[in-house]
Order: C-alpha cells, then structure tokens, then sequence
C-alpha cells in the first residue's frame, strides 16, 4: 500500500499552520511576560547552575543557566568552579533586550556566593566519567558523547580541526543507538512478563513506548538538547506517521519537525545548534531524492563524502577554522558508526578506559590551520538553492557547482 502524504490539501496546511501560529504566539508572549518579570529589578538575584567555564588570564568567564535564561558572567579565579555545580549569584539587568534574554546575554555580576553542588543523576554519571578518564579532554570528549556537557573551547576548536564536531554534538545517530540498546534490554525483561500477564497486547509497541520514554528521559538528562530534541521530535512523528501511514522522509516532515520546536521553545530560535540539526538532515533528505539509486556499498561511501562537502560552505559561514585533516571527516564519520556504540559498551561494562592511550594521541596532534570562509552572497545563493533544489533538478545540479567550486576553492 503506497503512503500517504502529511498534507493532502491547502486547507489541511493552513489549519496546521494556524495552529503552530497561535501555539508560537502563546509561547513567545509567555517569554516575553517572563523578559518583564526579569527587568522589573535593574538587580537580579538567583541560583544558575554552572553550565560551561572558560579560563582567560585573570579571570573565568562562565556561562549560567536556570529554568528560564542562560547568560554569561565573569568570576574571579576560583579553585573550587565545577560544571554542573550551583552558584547563588547577582548581576545588573540594564541593556538586557528581549532578543538578548533569548539567545543568552552577557552582564557583569557584582556579588556571588561559594560555587555548591547537587547530587543528581547527571552529576553522578558526569564524576563517573571524569572518574575513568583522567586526561581532562578525553573526560570532556566522552562527557559530550554521553551527557551533552559543553566542551571547553580548546576541545571544540580541536573537533572542528577534524572535522567532527557533528559526531560529538548528540543526534539522530546517537539517539538510534540508544534507543536500539534500551529496545531489546527492555524486550528481554518484558517478554516473559508479556507471556503471563498481557499475552493480549502487541509487546512490539509496548516495549517500544517504553523506550520512547527512556529516550524522553535521556532528553531530560541532557537540558533538551537542540540537535537532540529535533531527533527526538523526528522519532515520535515516525511513530504516529507509520501508524498512520503517512509518508515519513519528506521535506514537509522536516519542516513540521522545525515548526513545532520553534513555536513550543522560542529560545531555539537563535540556536545554532538546532539550524545546523535542520541542515543536516534537509541534505540527507537531497541525497535520498536525487541519489536513491546508487549500489548500497558506493552509497555508504559516496553519501558520507558528500554529506561533507554539501555542509561545508554553510558550516564555513559561521567557522573559518580549515585544515587538510578534515577532508579525513567522512571516513572518520564512518569508523565513528563502530566507535560509538563500543564505548558506550564498553563504558556500561565499566571498561570506559580500555582505549585511552590509543584516543588521546589524536588529541596530541598538531594542525596547520587555515581561515576561510563563506560570503555572506555566497551564502544566501547558496541556501537559496539547496531550498529550490526541492523542487527542481536544475537547481541541485547548481547546488552541486557551487559545492564543489566551493571546496576546491578552500582546500586548494
């Protein structure tokens, strides 16, 4: 039976944007009651936790968050500054717009208290992990993979110098693997509870939703993280759209997929993150529609090369780092499909350490960096015909010019 398309009619398609319209609206106004509650005082008093710690000569520059804001502040230096750990603090609120207060501010504390802890899940798995791995970049690394903890910039300039800050930043990939080990231990527990007690019920979907809620919590356990929720809202509209049989890989799911996370969580909207999520996965869909029919072994190779090169001009807009090491991206994406899992295996098992001395040699090598960048022309032109290549084969062969232009011009 063929599927169904998401959207059958124009009236379908404004209904449902009509909706995502008033769901935004409520949301953003909520916000913005929140920006005004936030201003009343020119003094702001609260307790953040400490999300990320950037050392400068003198002084750390932190990044804070609570429930409703995250922002950036500095501290003098102090020997007891953790991730993860609390701080009672109080900052100035002046020249805070609402855009600010969206994406994140800078304002300058004039008072905290001694940085405290909280045990919780997360804490406990984050000591863990710097408990196995003593070298403070391979404790970062594996804290990034498994917990979404923010890497210190040094680290996250030495991804971006291999060109593998996609794999470290949680997703899609990562999201399956997970949800493919919790499935079956959860299967084999439940199934002989299903065999005497609910012998009536479909154990397929029920271990399923089980799972769903497992990855619910691993969304939690990670602050919703952007790249990371786009997965997570992907996989539940796969649910109901294979239930339902409607198409699953299209564009319009894409888009949905994007409409219901900015009009349920507005912050995302300044969110590199989430854009760059989008991105990616707006390519895989390219790549489905127009290179379907490529042999399966070429296609694993093919597909992860040009995945590259395709993100490489939108990626070299924001960063200009460039290194000859990271034409190596595609093949180490490829290895990382084994890597992955093994350590989180291996990590389970309490043998998390076993590749250690071989890992932290990448972290020893030295690159010859170089900047370039994308335009901002360039760019647009760029964006606008990935976005018409939907529609029209014309444009993707364009798009295909421009990429490789693009590549031979910032490697060669």
């Amino acid at each position: 039976m063929n599927s169904l398309q998401l959207f059958n009619n124009k009236k379908e398609t404004s209904l449902l944007i009509i909706l995502l319209t008033f769901l935004a609206f409520f949301n953003y106004f909520h916000e913005y009651f929140k920006y005004k509650e936030f201003k009343s005082e020119e003094i702001y008093s609260g307790t953040f936790q400490i999300v990320n710690i950037y050392k400068k000569d003198d002084f750390f520059v932190v990044k804070l968050q609570n429930s409703n804001f995250s922002f950036f502040t500095s501290l003098e230096l102090l020997e007891n500054l953790h991730k993860l750990d609390y701080i009672d603090i109080t900052f100035v609120t002046l020249n805070i717009e609402f855009i600010d207060y969206l994406k994140g501010f800078y304002s300058k504390s004039i008072y905290h208290e001694e940085p405290f802890s909280k045990p919780s899940i997360k804490t406990i798995l984050y000591d863990k992990i710097n408990q196995i791995h003593k070298n403070s970049k391979l404790s970062e690394l594996f804290a990034a993979l498994f917990l979404a903890i923010p890497a210190s910039k040094q680290s996250r300039e030495f991804y971006t110098n291999w060109g593998i800050s996609h794999l470290i930043a949680i997703s899609g990939f990562h999201l399956a693997i997970l949800l493919f080990i919790s499935y079956w231990f959860i299967y084999l527990i439940y199934f002989q509870i299903h065999k005497k007690y609910f012998i009536y019920r479909n154990i397929k979907f029920d271990v399923l939703l089980i799972s769903t809620f497992f990855a619910l919590f691993y969304l939690y356990l990670t602050d919703l993280v952007p790249s990371l929720l786009r997965s997570f809202v992907m996989f539940l509209l796969g649910i109901l759209f294979l239930r339902a049989n409607i198409k699953l890989l299209s564009f319009k799911t894409l888009f949905l997929t994007l409409l219901l996370i900015l009009a349920i969580f507005p912050k995302f909207l300044f969110s590199i993150s989430l854009w760059f999520s989008i991105a990616g996965v707006f390519y895989i869909f390219l790549y489905i529609k127009y290179f379907n029919n490529f042999p399966k072994i070429l296609s694993i190779i093919f597909f992860n090369f040009w995945i590259f090169f395709v993100f490489n001009p939108v990626v070299h807009f924001f960063f200009y780092n460039t290194t000859y090491e990271q034409l190596l991206s595609p093949l180490i994406t490829i290895l990382f499909t084994i890597f992955y899992p093994l350590e989180l295996f291996l990590h389970l098992l309490g043998f998390g350490d076993i590749l250690n001395d071989y890992i932290v040699i990448l972290f020893d090598y030295k690159f010859i960096i170089f900047e370039k960048e994308s335009k901002l022309f360039f760019f647009i032109f760029y964006i606008l015909c990935s976005i018409l290549s939907i529609f029209s084969k014309k444009f993707f062969i364009i798009l295909n010019l421009l990429l490789l232009i693009f590549n031979i011009n910032i490697y060669i």
